[in-house]
C-alpha cells in the first residue's frame, strides 16, 4: 500500500475556491444583532450595546474581523 500526496489523490475537477468567493459578510446592513451572532456571543443588552459602539466606531467593516 503507498501513501499518496494530497496533490495525487485530488480529483482533476477537483479546484480550490479562490479567498475572493469565501467572504460570507452580508452585502447590505450589518444590524448590531448580526456582529453579536457574528462573534459567538448571545444576544443581550450588553452585547447589544457593545455592538452599536463598534458598528458606530468602525462601520460594516467591523463584521469582517469576525467572518472569514
Amino acid at each position: 500500500m503507498s501513501a499518496s500526496t494530497p496533490e495525487e489523490s485530488r480529483a482533476s475537477d477537483d479546484v480550490r475556491t479562490p479567498d475572493a468567493l469565501l467572504h460570507s459578510a452580508p452585502a447590505g446592513n450589518i444590524s448590531p444583532e448580526d456582529l453579536v451572532m457574528a462573534a459567538g456571543r448571545d444576544v443581550t443588552p450588553k452585547t447589544l450595546d457593545w455592538a452599536r459602539r463598534k458598528l458606530e466606531s468602525e462601520g460594516p467593516a467591523a463584521i469582517e474581523k469576525l467572518l472569514p
